[in-house]
């Protein structure tokens, strides 16, 4: 593929044998971070801390994201900045093909001689460019899986520079990739402090009260004492042989997480969908996705035709009003009634390897109160022109733990943790005596 800047292939296959230790004694056993949903764009936005001295860095929450990326263009000035040059182990971990032979400018973060580069992707605009990759010091808060603990330092964290921000939120500079690669958030902490490759997503439907990314394994336990780790069903996380990135070089696979999903039923009654979309083909096209991107479920258009008419149909008895963008099937709210798992409406089930694995989306997940008396289904009509036939967005998630084992490939989930009466935003973000 093109690209911006002259490049050679460079990056040697050196041996890694761990990522640089933080300086510290204490090697925590998990790590928290915590997320909060943006009222205006439906992001899932996490702050850490980075650069010498410390500043407040604020990013996108990007499930799949390859890495964690940023804008180092603006302000960006620390003492401890590393470019990762040509060659070197950080090279070989984060599988670069091509090295910035000659910068155009003066040395900065964003502009270095015989320095790694990769194509860095934001996954809310679909766009792509090519940034330098380089190293910095961050800070993160150590947890028990009840309570934060101490505030560690990773002092060479891998990133790359890059300004990409069209359609983040404001005031993000950048996204946190928790995907399949060995220099996203989850590869490098479970690396740097020894503790297994395992993490878990908490969202929260509150855009006051913020839901938590654990590294490390659990438990994790919420307000009320509840431990979401308990009772989780398990399912295989599949890999798509392409890449789904807006760029990527040909041979690359993905590092989006995705799942199995056999059939779907609204009502404990199977939808009738070309099941051959529900699986991932040898040109990377089908299967199912979890993303922290899309706010709502995308469908690709016959399945989504299929779970809208499926749906209508089980709510015949309610009066439908007319549809609001981006969703197509709406209802009179004032018909339907109020349980402990959201609006009384069948649930939507995703029946994964076999019968006995069923993620359950009951009202809470599936219905948008749009206005104050009109709920509409929250799917969206993606097109047949989808790389992915099911993307399960935020909305679809929001509330349910998320356990994503990379070691044993395969994701553990809750179901709505209403069931269990608490909630993604109840972790408890007091600090330990």
């Amino acid at each position: 593929m093109a690209s911006v800047f002259h490049y050679f292939i460079s990056c040697s296959l050196l041996a890694i044998t761990s990522s640089y230790a933080a300086q510290t004694s204490f090697r925590p056993k998990a790590l928290i971070l915590p997320v909060t949903k943006d009222a205006s764009t439906l992001q899932y936005i996490a702050r850490i801390n980075q650069q010498t001295p410390l500043v407040p860095l604020t990013l996108t929450v990007d499930l799949g994201g390859q890495f964690m990326w940023e804008d180092c263009v603006t302000n960006y000035v620390s003492t401890t900045y590393r470019p990762a040059r040509c060659g070197s182990a950080q090279c070989s971990l984060a599988k670069l093909t091509a090295c910035s032979t000659e910068c155009p400018g003066k040395p900065a973060s964003n502009c270095n001689n015989n320095t790694g580069a990769l194509m860095l992707d934001n996954t809310v605009t679909h766009q792509a460019t090519v940034g330098d990759v380089g190293s910095d010091i961050i800070t993160i808060q150590s947890t028990n899986g009840k309570n934060p603990g101490r505030v560690v330092s990773i002092p060479r964290f891998l990133f790359v520079c890059g300004a990409l921000l069209d359609g983040l939120a404001s005031g993000v500079m950048g996204m946190a990739g928790l995907g399949r690669t060995k220099i996203s958030l989850p590869y490098q902490f479970s690396s740097v402090f020894s503790f297994p490759k395992i993490f878990a997503i908490c969202l929260s439907a509150s855009t006051n009260s913020p839901g938590v990314v654990f590294f490390g394994p659990g438990a994790y336990k919420f307000l009320l004492n509840a431990d979401a780790s308990t009772n989780l069903q398990y399912t295989p996380l599949i890999k798509n042989p392409v890449s789904t990135a807006s760029a990527f070089i040909q041979g690359d696979t993905s590092t989006e997480y995705f799942v199995g999903v056999k059939s779907i039923q609204v009502n404990e009654k199977d939808v009738p969908v070309n099941k051959t979309l529900l699986k991932i083909n040898n040109t990377g096209f089908g299967g199912t996705k979890i993303s922290t991107v899309n706010p709502y479920t995308v469908l690709h258009s016959s399945i989504y035709k299929a779970v809208i008419k499926a749906f209508g149909y089980s709510l015949s008895a309610v009066p439908r009003v007319s549809s609001v963008a981006p969703f197509g099937l709406c209802f009179n709210s004032t018909f339907i009634g109020s349980t402990w798992l959201g609006a009384g409406v069948p649930s939507i089930n995703l029946v994964l390897q076999n019968k006995d694995v069923v993620w359950r989306i009951f009202g809470a997940n599936s219905m948008v109160q749009v206005s104050e008396d009109a709920l509409c289904l929250g799917v969206v009509d993606g097109g047949v022109d989808v790389m992915t036939s099911i993307v399960l967005g935020g909305y679809q998630i929001d509330n349910n733990l998320l356990q994503f084992d990379l070691t044993r490939s395969r994701l553990g989930f809750s179901s709505l943790l209403f069931g269990r009466q608490t909630t993604c935003g109840n972790f408890n973000f007091t600090l330990n005596a």
